[in-house]
């Protein structure tokens, strides 16, 4: 599993409070990356399949709405940007048969999940597909700084090691703040 990854789960299991299950594999080698249940409502489950694509190159950072291409993901120096489609997300990680076949597995089937999409920013374009595919994009920097807030005055002794590392993060800032 990805540092991006573990950090998404972490997330949304210790600030959403989420039930979650990473990397789960699918028929011919995809994978599923995190699927979430929220269970606060106890009338209704919420659940979501999320893929995470974070890259902080300056030319692939943010995700677009450029064409995606399955022979084009299959050239090296082509496959970063397809990565950083919309449409690769639409397309490799939510459309595949193979992955609805595992997601129907753990009872999502179409209409009853959400598609969340977490990367470093998105062209304005990228948005407008996503909203018309159904996909929800969530911006990875938005994500660290609600768990920094959270995790900043938590007493808890985190034994996850993702929510450990990020939790003293936030304290020496939360600290080096004070101290400045």
């Amino acid at each position: 599993m990805e540092t991006t990854e573990k950090i998404v789960e972490s997330y949304c299991r210790y600030v959403r409070q989420w039930f979650t299950i990473p990397n789960i594999k699918c028929k011919g080698q995809y994978e599923i990356d995190l699927l979430a249940v929220d269970t606060t409502s106890p009338k209704e489950l919420r659940r979501y399949h999320i893929e995470s694509g974070v890259s902080i190159s300056g030319s692939y950072s943010k995700l677009t709405a450029n064409d995606f291409s399955p022979e084009d993901l299959k050239i090296r120096v082509k496959q970063a940007g397809q990565r950083r489609s919309i449409g690769y997300f639409i397309h490799r990680k939510f459309a595949l048969p193979e992955v609805k076949a595992e997601l129907k597995k753990y009872g999502f089937v179409e209409g009853n999940y959400s598609k969340i999409v977490v990367t470093w920013g998105w062209k304005p374009e990228a948005k407008e597909v996503a909203d018309k595919e159904g996909v929800e994009l969530w911006d990875f920097r938005d994500l660290l700084q609600e768990i920094a807030s959270a995790y900043r005055d938590n007493k808890t002794y985190f034994t996850d090691d993702t929510a450990r590392t990020i939790q003293l993060f936030a304290k020496a800032d939360a600290e080096k703040s004070r101290r400045t």
